[in-house]
């Protein structure tokens, strides 16, 4: 844990448990907002929360425009396509409806509408010179926790790479995690998003910047994903494992987005911004590789992280039980049936090895990596992919 001063950011409101995001109306009337931007994907308006907090906001008189057009990893023109329809419909705030690519892209859309492009500018850390147009989240995944975080991940088109952007000023102003809008999800997304939120509570904990009011919601979030995680794969409307999960994600990225993400996520970008695999499917893929390079560097955290999950009994010594952690976090891959990297859709074995010593390259100039309990080289980054595949 850091000695040294720390931030710690937070929406101003967070409404958390079933029914939540049937308050939008209501806090969207408290900051006396009439005319606003949903952003969404057509994934979302076609299995229906979109269209339900849509028709919410139309029967109470609110001005709702849709932008559906955010895709998987949202790109920079995403964003500028969201922005021209938030400028030409004269929109006062946004309302972010999805996982964790609609509510990135929201953010960026919102403090484009304060500031300046190119986003690409904003690239690193507290770079977003003035806060943007009010945004209310609404999560539908159990995973990312964007919904309440500093953070938005963009990918610049031009340059083939994820961009990282951290600001106070990407903070939403309200958070709505209403678990009911995971009971639809499929069985391999709930195991994806849930070892991402599992990588969150784990990588604020371990990370070299966690301080004392991260620590607490990083060890509920693993607690969480514990108890829940296996029973709201195996049974998928079981009220309290999603419950379980929703809480899990969102105080895991409460914790991340204040302490940091370290290695696993510096490795995943890369992956995501050249071959498009999911954002949680990638970190659930490098999480175990990941973890057994960096034990060894603090083995009194990873150990605790151990105890947590079940890996071993409460009474081995940190070493045993810190390393038993890494085939705990393969056996859950397993129940989950989460695929190898080789196995994930459109990762190419030619062009993935053509490709190691960018990704790694790109993965520490994310900045990420240099927050994890044992720093790596870009020669180590390249080796663990391929321990990876």
């Amino acid at each position: 844990m850091t000695l040294a001063q720390s931030a710690f950011h937070v929406p101003a409101t967070i409404l958390v448990g079933g029914g939540a995001r049937r308050e939008v109306v209501a806090q969207l009337q408290r900051l006396a907002i009439q005319r606003v931007l949903l952003v969404t994907d057509v994934g979302m308006m076609q299995l229906g929360p979109a269209r339900e907090i849509a028709a919410l906001l139309e029967e109470a008189g609110v001005s709702v425009t849709i932008f559906d057009g955010v895709q998987p990893d949202p790109t920079d023109k995403n964003v500028i396509d969201g922005l021209a329809l938030y400028q030409s419909e004269r929109c006062q705030a946004l309302v972010a409806v999805g996982g964790g690519s609609p509510i990135d892209a929201a953010k960026a859309i919102s403090v484009l509408t304060a500031n300046s492009a190119p986003l690409s500018q904003y690239a690193g850390y507290h770079k977003i010179p003035k806060a943007g147009a009010p945004l209310i989240t609404i999560p539908t995944t159990a995973g990312t926790g964007s919904e309440a975080t500093k953070v938005s991940v963009i990918t610049d088109t031009g340059r083939d790479v994820k961009m990282m952007i951290l600001s106070v000023h990407l903070v939403p102003t309200v958070a709505l995690v209403d678990y009911e809008l995971t009971l639809s999800m499929p069985p391999a997304l709930t195991a994806a998003v849930g070892v991402d939120t599992l990588t969150h509570g784990i990588e604020a904990y371990v990370s070299r910047k966690a301080h004392g009011m991260t620590d607490p919601l990083a060890l509920s979030c693993i607690e969480l994903v514990a108890k829940h995680l296996r029973t709201a794969y195996r049974e998928p409307v079981n009220h309290e494992a999603r419950a379980g999960m929703m809480l899990a994600a969102c105080q895991g990225g409460m914790a991340f987005a204040n302490s940091s993400v370290c290695l696993v996520h510096g490795m995943s970008r890369p992956i995501g911004a050249v071959f498009h695999v999911p954002h949680g499917l990638s970190n659930a893929v490098l999480l175990p590789t990941v973890t057994k390079f960096s034990w060894s560097a603090s083995v009194e955290r990873y150990a605790t992280v151990a105890r947590l999950l079940g890996c071993c009994p409460s009474q081995v010594a940190d070493e045993h039980a810190a390393e038993s952690l890494v085939e705990g976090l393969e056996q859950l891959n397993a129940d989950l049936d989460v695929p190898r990297l080789r196995d994930c859709r459109g990762v190419e074995e030619t062009r993935f090895r053509a490709l190691l010593s960018k990704m790694a390259g790109d993965a520490l100039a994310s900045g990420s990596p240099q927050n994890n309990p044992r720093i790596p080289t870009a020669e180590e980054i390249v080796s663990l992919y391929e321990a990876a595949w």
